[in-house]
């Protein structure tokens, strides 16, 4: 991809050019999606199987009887088992999360990578990624708690901070600060790619998801087809993410090129640092809390 100019991007312009990556490398970023995910996919099917198998004995025994209130040990399994699809669900987003910003910048720069190398290069991240992830969700609950405006603002302009905190390998709170600062004036736009995103994603749920749910729904009396379309449903749920989970990150790491080459040109940085080592420009970035 090094045909692609670095340059100042209009909106247009940087959706333009997130879809041509992704057409382009359309099986490096779905594998890079995908491969994590596939943990999700199976533990999500492994609880459809488990409860299926355990619950349905108990219900046809007690047939038109109300349910009995679960016990202490069935209660301590379903919190288990919920923290553990927590654990499981952000370590494989944070992998899929990281691989791909990796991979986007390797293109942009015109190099060349792969799924392994991009995803082998989550390994350290984690923690700084739960991190920044931690504390931007405070961040903007605490700002839709304050009628939901100060919230979706913070979104947009915080929506660079995961590229710097891989690509410039910042900490948590000097990520959203360096987000803040670049996406000043810009949260406009953030705001459309974020919208552009949230609509793709409900038409990949409308094709792929909602199907199955509403014939599970109209299942409902036979156990076995609940258990069939559930098992469909994240199956589907599984392709949904996969395809449109990239757009948004791809989207992200062009529009945090765009901001650098904008306001540090970054593009005359690179031809002086042609091994792609450029600095960040961080120094003196004043805090949004400051």
């Amino acid at each position: 991809m090094a045909e692609l100019s670095l340059r100042p991007l209009s909106l247009g312009e940087i959706l333009d050019r997130t879809f041509t990556l992704y057409r382009r490398n359309f099986l490096l970023f779905v594998g890079i999606t995908a491969v994590p995910h596939l943990l999700t996919l199976a533990f999500n099917l492994c609880q459809v199987f488990f409860w299926n198998t355990t619950t349905a004995p108990a219900s046809r025994a007690r047939g038109a009887q109300l349910p009995a209130f679960p016990s202490s040990g069935t209660l301590a399994a379903v919190i288990l088992g919920g923290l553990a699809a927590f654990l499981v669900y952000m370590v494989v987003y944070f992998f899929s999360q990281a691989g791909t910003i990796y991979a986007v910048s390797e293109i942009y720069l015109g190099r060349s990578t792969t799924i392994s190398a991009s995803l082998s290069r989550s390994w350290g991240q984690l923690g700084n990624l739960f991190g920044v992830s931690l504390l931007s969700f405070i961040g903007i609950a605490v700002g839709v708690i304050c009628l939901i405006i100060p919230g979706i603002y913070l979104a947009c302009r915080w929506i660079c901070c995961v590229p710097a905190a891989l690509l410039e390998e910042l900490g948590p709170v000097s990520s959203l600060e360096r987000s803040y600062r670049l996406t000043e004036d810009n949260a406009g736009r953030a705001f459309l790619i974020y919208v552009l995103y949230f609509v793709l994603t409900y038409a990949a749920s409308i094709l792929l998801v909602i199907p199955f749910t509403v014939a599970m729904a109209l299942s409902i009396k036979d156990p076995a087809m609940v258990r069939a379309w559930t098992g469909l449903m994240q199956v589907g749920t599984f392709f949904s993410g996969v395809l449109v989970g990239p757009i948004l990150l791809i989207a992200t790491s062009v529009f945090y090129y765009d901001l650098r080459i904008r306001k540090e040109a970054f593009d005359l940085q690179l031809m002086m640092h042609p091994s792609g080592v450029v600095p960040s420009g961080t120094a003196g970035v004043p805090s949004m809390l400051s």
